[in-house]
């Protein structure tokens, strides 16, 4: 992989990454661009301690460009976009309108490929990989920021998640606490540790999934994924890496080797999920099919849950990546209502077992 770093016109770092070592990325960003205005603010919740964001220069961002002024397309004659270059494989920049900047931690876009019509399920398991090794780098980078605690790996996909650029992408959080979900499952491993003499809460509930099978959906050779037994989300997948490690960085060469394959393949058949050729089974309804406006890519949600740098209990977290959709049937979607906003008591329609069967079911042949 070679790695070329660059700037954009007001400043914002932009990273080329390539699987070829003579790549050349020399291409200059001549927009007429001033430094982003704005900054975020971290507020303290006093009743329950969770720390909320507040970052009201977000309301100016570009929502939902037509397809011939993406931003993250590459630039073209009389057309620059954030991507000075003409073309590229794997693309991190900083966000120009970011949840967090300045004290308040990083935010960066992570394009997967030049091609705005794909999705990451799209790409091969070389460009799956030169992802990977751009998400462990950027991990290793942002971590030897001052400040910044847990680093956020994810995917927003789908106008119904609340994606405002469909050009395939991610981002990176660089949050300057630890997320108030981390707080809590560090918690729970804390407490069952005490409580088992010593037991890690992670390693048991892996061992259990595996031990029971009726939610496994991949048993591979250095990952391994299933159905949570209490998945909040009606298709709600956790892949984790057979050796239990606390991030990106400390995966070995053969986890980083199978992961491509496992990982498109989890893609691929959320895509498959609600296929009208046979209609969705396992989920209560059967067989009448989806209306041609529903046969669309799966909206997901995909996020790599990532121990903090400088928890006690670092070395207790297990790296792992969890993969959910909020469409709950064709053309339904699950929406976070009153006991889930409200109380966060996440009621589920569609059972874990049921879930995990439909995703065995439409596994590629």
């Amino acid at each position: 992989m070679k790695k070329t770093a660059t700037r954009l016109a007001d400043g914002r770092e932009l990273l080329y990454y390539d699987s070829r070592d003579d790549a050349v990325r020399d291409a200059v960003d001549l927009r007429p661009l001033r430094r982003p205005a704005g900054t975020s603010e971290i507020r303290r919740d006093p009743l329950v301690g969770d720390s909320v964001v507040i970052a009201s220069h977000r309301q100016a961002r570009t929502h939902h460009p037509p397809a011939d002024s993406c931003p993250l397309c590459p630039s073209r004659e009389g057309r620059p976009t954030e991507i000075p270059a003409a073309d590229y494989e794997v693309v991190v920049l900083e966000n120009r309108f970011p949840a967090l900047s300045g004290d308040a931690g990083r935010c960066e876009v992570v394009c997967f490929t030049a091609d705005h019509d794909a999705s990451f399920a799209d790409l091969d398991e070389d460009r799956a990989a030169l992802v990977l090794a751009a998400w462990t780098d950027r991990t290793a980078e942002l971590a030897a920021l001052p400040g910044v605690e847990q680093v956020f790996c994810f995917e927003n996909r789908g106008r119904e998640i609340g994606v405002t650029l469909a050009h395939p992408h991610g981002q990176i959080y660089a949050y300057p606490f630890v997320t108030p979900r981390t707080e809590r499952v560090l918690a729970s491993v804390a407490g069952h540790h005490a409580r088992t003499g010593g037991r890690n809460l992670f390693d048991d509930t892996v061992a259990g999934e595996l031990a029971d099978g009726r939610r496994t959906v991949l048993d591979g050779e250095h990952w391994a994924a299933f159905v949570p037994h209490a998945a909040r989300w009606p298709y709600e997948v956790h892949l984790y890496p057979r050796r239990r490690v606390p991030d990106l960085l400390a995966l070995d060469d053969a986890a980083r080797a199978e992961f491509p394959r496992l990982y498109l393949e989890l893609l691929r058949r959320f895509d498959r999920i609600f296929d009208d050729r046979g209609g969705e089974r396992g989920a209560g309804e059967r067989g009448t099919g989806e209306r041609a406006a529903d046969r669309r890519p799966t909206p997901y949600v995909s996020a790599w849950h990532q121990a903090p740098f400088r928890h006690p209990h670092r070395s207790e977290f297990a790296l792992h990546l969890e993969l959910f959709t909020i469409r709950r049937s064709a053309g339904k979607l699950k929406f976070l209502a009153g006991s889930e906003s409200g109380m966060s008591v996440f009621i589920n329609d569609v059972p874990p077992e049921a879930a995990a069967e439909r995703l065995r079911e439409v596994a590629s042949q």
